[in-house]
């Protein structure tokens, strides 16, 4: 549902006034007596209660001179002019109808220098077919995927070497960037950057859904180089657990995953992943 105009809006006041007395919307997870988050959306009380009186005035329009300019959406890069653009070597061919396998293709930097990166965004080229995507670091020395064709559009399936097949539905890799539709690109602090080595590949995980037409996808990842060696080098990691069954009619069941650092870190940011029903792997 669009809620860019007061039209758009005022058709759901009352589901509106639910979901944030309910807490529901807009979604947070973590508990909100350990720790502040930055990136916490959650509304004030006093928010709550001005969205209840709205909608309990049967949610009248405000005055048209406050009103904020219409937003105007990107086509292209929300990021400033990227430094470097990396796209698929070769586009992913996508039917019109059935499940689609996720799909990997291997892009090679050909970095002769190490990068710190400052800022990225990747931008499908059918934004309607692509329902999350992810980029991962392969450094030179990394054995992952390593029997995997470069250049063109890869799976699970069609991968003969056994490693490599474990590979594509898991990976200890650090995350360069995820995207999904809503998703904001990253901007690190001044002080904290990506590390993409030399002699690095980046490998694009793309989920592509059918929507009823045949096409071709050959989505980018934009990059922002830091000027200088940062700080803190920024890693993003996953946890995974998908050994799991859940029994028959089971309310409530609890599924952990582990993992131990090998350092002292930082907990910069955290976000979950949960299981799509249908699909072969996680999804964000």
């Amino acid at each position: 549902m669009p809620f860019e105009t007061y039209e758009e809006t005022r058709l759901f006041a009352v589901a509106i006034r639910r979901a944030t007395q309910e807490k529901s919307m807009p979604p947070w997870f973590a508990d909100s007596l350990v720790g502040q988050f930055s990136n916490d959306p959650s509304l004030r009380p006093a928010e709550i209660g001005a969205l209840a009186a709205w909608a309990e005035a049967k949610s009248p329009a405000g005055d048209t001179k406050d009103a904020r300019p219409s937003r105007r959406w990107e086509e292209s890069w929300s990021i400033p002019k990227p430094d470097l653009v990396l796209k698929m070597t070769q586009a992913v061919t996508l039917p019109a109808s059935g499940d689609i396998e996720y799909t990997y293709e291997i892009v090679p930097t050909n970095f002769k220098e190490d990068r710190w990166v400052q800022m990225a965004e990747i931008l499908p080229a059918l934004g309607s077919n692509v329902h999350h995507a992810v980029v991962y670091v392969r450094p030179p020395d990394s054995n992952w995927l390593r029997h995997a064709p470069v250049g063109v559009p890869f799976t699970a399936s069609t991968l003969t070497d056994p490693e490599d097949r474990r590979g594509a539905h898991w990976t200890d890799s650090d995350v360069l960037l995820v995207y999904a539709p809503g998703s904001s690109p990253d901007a690190w602090p001044e002080k904290m950057a990506k590390f993409i080595p030399a002699g690095s590949d980046l490998v694009f995980q793309m989920h592509y859904t059918a929507n009823g037409r045949a096409a071709s996808d050959r989505s980018s990842i934009g990059l922002i180089f830091s000027k200088h060696a940062p700080e803190q080098r920024v890693l993003t990691l996953q946890l995974t657990n998908d050994h799991f069954v859940i029994p028959p009619g089971a309310p409530d069941y609890r599924v952990e995953a582990r993992g131990t650092l090998p350092n002292d870190t930082t907990l910069f940011s955290f976000f979950r992943t949960c299981t799509c029903v249908g699909c072969d792997s996680n999804t964000t």
